[in-house]
């Protein structure tokens, strides 16, 4: 017997037939095989944006929608607050290689996000184009999509379409709060030994 607030709907097949549908839905629009132009296209994508091709597929298995923006944090930028802003060789050139995405960061703590935008422009050579203060503590699942959607917003960007770059597992909790397509650790994005790893 169905209690109070069942709708006396159907009951839920499962995981296992929604993967069945997908399947065959995928086959049916481009059969078992991906064909080579596609596989090229991606592989050519994946270098646009800096990423290995399986982590780029992951990503669009995953999200099912296209890169089209890097959200950073401020350790995840292994920067160095210092008199001027500083920020190792690495990730500048790496910055520098990265085609047809938005670069965004979280502004560190007290200091107003338009000057640090322009700061880390200037620093890294390449364009960011929002910023909002990096929140300190621990936040609630409402908090941390609120923090997300502070730097997001103005751009009108899906976060779906944005994986977060950071250092710590409190910034990985925080992307799966905001429904990012991905988080990955500032080490393995920048190749860099040093970086601390989520």
């Amino acid at each position: 017997m169905a209690g109070i607030g069942h709708n006396n709907g159907p009951k839920q097949l499962g995981l296992g037939w929604q993967k069945q549908c997908w399947t065959q839905s995928r086959n049916a629009l481009i059969g078992k095989r991906m064909p080579i132009e596609v596989v090229r296209t991606r592989i050519r994508r994946a270098r646009e944006l800096g990423l290995e091709y399986p982590q780029y597929a992951s990503i669009l298995l995953g999200s099912g929608r296209d890169v089209i923006g890097f959200l950073f944090t401020v350790d995840g930028l292994q920067l160095k607050l210092r008199k001027r802003l500083e920020m190792p060789d690495t990730v500048q050139d790496k910055l520098r290689r990265l085609e047809h995405v938005s670069l965004m960061s979280f502004a560190p703590s007290g200091e107003a996000p338009a000057a640090f935008l322009r700061e880390v422009s200037n620093v890294a050579g390449v364009p960011f184009l929002s910023a909002a203060p990096e929140v300190e503590g621990v936040l609630g699942w409402s908090g941390a999509r609120a923090a997300v959607r502070a730097v997001l917003d103005p751009l009108k960007m899906p976060s779906g379409g944005v994986v977060m770059i950071g250092t710590r597992e409190s910034e990985a909790r925080m992307a799966q709060a905001a429904k990012m397509s991905r988080f990955i650790p500032s080490g393995a994005f920048f190749g860099t030994v040093g970086a601390n790893s989520a």
